[in-house]
C-alpha cells in the first residue's frame, strides 16, 4: 500500500521558477475568453442560457461565459449517471484509485499552474491561498482518500468460527450522489463529487456560479486522468432549478454539500418530504456555516495572538467557513494586543491578485459585498460598538472591503452572533473570569465549526478544552482556527455547522458505501431440530 504524505507548499519567492511560470499562466488565461459548456457523459452541451465568470477584483473583466443547465440537461445528467453506475460500481477499487492518484500527479505537475491561476482569477485568491487550496489540499484529498479507501476495504476484523467464513463487502450506494459545491475552496469543489466517485458512486456536480471557471479546468484534468465519461457530470446552473428535479428523483442516493446553513436545511426538508419516494434513504453530508472564535486568556502570548487574529480573520477576505469572526480578549492584556494587532492590520495591502504583495483581495461578488457592508454600517451606527480598523469599502472596480475590526461592549452584538462571511472581526473585552467567558463563548452562536484558545497555562487550556467540548468540531490551541490539513486535522463541525463527517478522513468515505456482510457456512445443518428438543 502506498503511504501518503502531504504535498509540499510552493512559496513563490521573488525570482523563483514557480513564480515566473505561474505569472505566465495568469497572463495567458487573462488574454483568453472561454465558453464553458455543460459536460454530460463526456460530451459538451450548450443551452445559450448564459452566466458570466468575472474577476471579483476587476468585475469588468469577463473571463468566460458558461451555459446553464435546463430541464433537458438535468434529466440527461441523471440518466447518464444511472447508466454509468452499472459499469463503474463494478470497477475494482484499485482501478479507481489509480485514476485519482493520476489526477494528483497531474495537479502536482502540468496542471498546477492552470488550476491555481484559474482559482486566483475567478475567486480572487492570493497566490498562497490558491496554492494551499487548489493545489496542495486537493492533491492531498486525492492521495489520502485513496489510502483511506484501501484501508476501509482491507478492514475484515470479523470472527470466523470453525466451518464458517465471515467477511464484509464494500459496495457503492444505489443511485447517484448530488454534489453541491461552494466558491471558496477549489479543493472542496472537486472533493465533493470525487470522494463518492472514488468509492464507486456516480455524481452530478453542481458548482457554485462563482467557481464554474476553475471547476471547468478540474473537469478537463479529471478526464485526462482517465475518469470514464458519465461518472461525474458537470452541471452549472440554477441551484433551485437543478435541485427541484434532482431531489424528486427516486434514485437520489446521497447529497454531498458545502454551503449556507439555510440552503442545507431546505435540502434536508425537501428530502424529508420525499422520503417515502426514494429507493433508499439518501445519505446527507453537509458542511455549512460558522461563527468561529478566538478566545484568549491573560497568559496568552500576545504576539502570537495578534498574528492569529489577522490571519484567522482576514486571509481570503474572511471567506472561509473556518474564519475567525469573533474574538474574546481579557482586559488585562487588551492594550498590548490592540497595539500589535492594529500595527499588523495597518500594513495589510489590498488589491489585484497579480500583485503578490497584496495580502487581501476582493470578496467574491456584489451580493456578498452588499451583505458585508450592511453589517459594517450597522456597527457604525451602534452605540455599543466602535470600529478600530477598516470600515472602508469600494466596488467601483472590484468588490473591495478593507479589513474591518469592531470592538463591542455587548457580547451578543449582531456581528458577534451572525455569520458575515467577509473581512470583519468583532472583539469583546471581558473581565478576567475564564469559566464565565467559556460559558459565554459556548452559548453565543448556533454554530460549532472551528475555534481557538490562546493560553500558556496548561490547567487553563484543559479547562477551556473541556468547557468548549461541543463549541467547535475543529479546535485549536495557540493557533488560528483556520488551515486544516488533510491527514492532520479532518475537517467538519456540528450544531448548525453541519453533519461533522470530517472531510479528509475515512469518516467521510464511509458515508459513500453500503456494506454487505457475507457468511459462508462450510458445514450446513442437515436437520432443523436443536439438541434442547431431545427431552420434554
Amino acid at each position: 500500500m502506498l503511504k501518503s504524505t502531504n504535498e509540499d507548499i510552493k512559496m513563490y519567492l521573488p525570482g523563483s521558477s514557480e513564480k515566473k511560470s505561474l505569472k505566465a499562466e495568469l497572463e495567458k488565461l487573462e488574454k483568453q475568453h472561454f465558453e464553458i459548456p455543460i459536460i454530460i457523459n463526456g460530451k459538451e452541451y450548450k443551452t445559450n442560457n448564459l452566466g458570466r465568470c468575472v474577476k471579483p477584483h476587476n468585475h469588468q473583466h469577463e473571463l468566460a461565459t458558461y451555459h446553464k443547465a435546463d430541464e433537458k440537461e438535468i434529466k440527461m445528467a441523471i440518466d447518464s449517471c444511472l447508466e454509468s453506475w452499472d459499469t463503474w460500481s463494478a470497477v475494482s477499487l484499485q482501478d479507481r484509485i489509480n485514476i485519482f492518484r493520476k489526477a494528483a500527479e497531474l495537479l502536482a505537475g502540468p496542471w498546477r499552474n492552470t488550476i491555481n491561476a484559474a482559482t486566483m482569477l475567478s475567486q480572487s485568491k492570493n497566490v498562497f491561498q490558491a496554492e494551499v487550496d487548489a493545489a496542495c489540499e486537493l492533491i492531498d484529498f486525492f492521495n489520502f482518500n485513496a489510502e483511506y479507501a484501501e484501508n476501509i476495504y482491507n478492514d475484515q476484523n470479523l470472527i470466523s468460527p470453525q466451518d464458517n467464513k465471515n467477511y464484509l463487502e464494500y459496495r457503492p450506494l444505489e443511485g447517484f450522489v448530488f454534489a453541491i459545491t461552494p466558491f471558496n475552496f477549489t479543493s472542496i469543489a472537486a472533493n465533493l463529487p470525487c470522494a463518492p466517485a472514488l468509492m464507486g458512486n456516480v455524481a452530478i456536480w453542481k458548482p457554485a456560479s462563482s467557481c464554474v471557471y476553475s471547476g471547468y479546468f478540474l473537469m478537463k484534468m479529471l478526464q485526462e486522468a482517465g475518469l470514464p465519461d458519465g461518472i461525474i457530470n458537470f452541471l452549472p446552473g440554477s441551484g433551485a432549478k437543478i435541485g427541484d428535479i434532482v431531489f424528486d428523483h427516486r434514485k437520489l442516493a446521497g447529497v454531498h454539500f458545502t454551503g449556507s446553513t439555510k440552503v442545507f436545511q431546505n435540502i434536508w426538508k425537501k428530502i424529508g418530504t420525499n422520503i417515502a419516494n426514494y429507493d433508499s434513504y439518501p445519505r446527507i453530508v453537509g458542511e455549512t456555516g460558522g461563527k468561529d472564535f478566538i478566545l484568549a486568556h491573560k497568559t496568552a502570548d500576545t504576539d502570537a495572538l495578534a498574528a492569529a487574529m489577522v490571519r484567522g480573520a482576514f486571509e481570503y477576505q474572511g471567506q472561509k467557513c473556518s474564519a475567525a469572526s469573533r474574538c474574546y480578549i481579557p482586559k488585562s492584556i487588551w492594550p498590548q494586543v490592540k497595539d500589535k494587532y492594529i500595527d499588523f492590520v495597518n500594513t495589510i495591502k489590498i488589491g489585484d491578485v497579480n500583485d503578490f504583495t497584496n495580502f487581501v483581495n476582493a470578496v467574491i461578488d456584489e451580493n456578498s459585498f452588499d451583505n458585508i457592508i450592511k453589517y459594517i454600517e450597522y456597527a457604525k451606527n451602534a452605540d455599543d460598538a466602535e470600529i478600530i480598523t477598516g470600515g472602508i469599502y469600494d466596488k467601483s472596480i472590484g468588490y473591495y472591503v478593507n479589513p474591518t475590526t469592531i470592538v463591542t461592549t455587548n457580547p451578543k452584538f449582531k456581528t458577534m452572533v451572525e455569520e458575515i462571511f467577509g473581512p470583519v472581526l468583532t472583539i469583546y473585552i471581558y473581565d478576567d473570569n475564564w469559566e464565565n467567558i467559556c460559558k459565554l463563548v459556548d452559548s453565543t452562536s448556533i454554530y460549532s465549526l472551528t475555534g481557538a484558545i490562546f493560553a500558556q497555562d496548561n490547567n487553563i487550556i484543559d479547562q477551556g478544552k473541556k468547557m468548549l467540548t461541543h463549541s467547535a468540531g475543529n479546535f485549536y490551541i495557540n493557533d488560528k482556527p483556520t488551515g486544516a490539513v488533510v491527514g492532520q486535522q479532518p475537517f467538519g463541525g456540528s450544531r448548525a455547522s453541519g453533519t461533522n463527517d470530517k472531510a479528509g478522513s475515512p469518516i467521510n468515505l464511509y458515508r459513500w458505501i453500503s456494506v454487505r456482510t457475507i457468511k459462508e457456512n462450510y458445514n450446513s445443518p442437515k436437520e432443523y431440530k436443536y439438541p434442547f428438543m431431545d427431552e420434554k
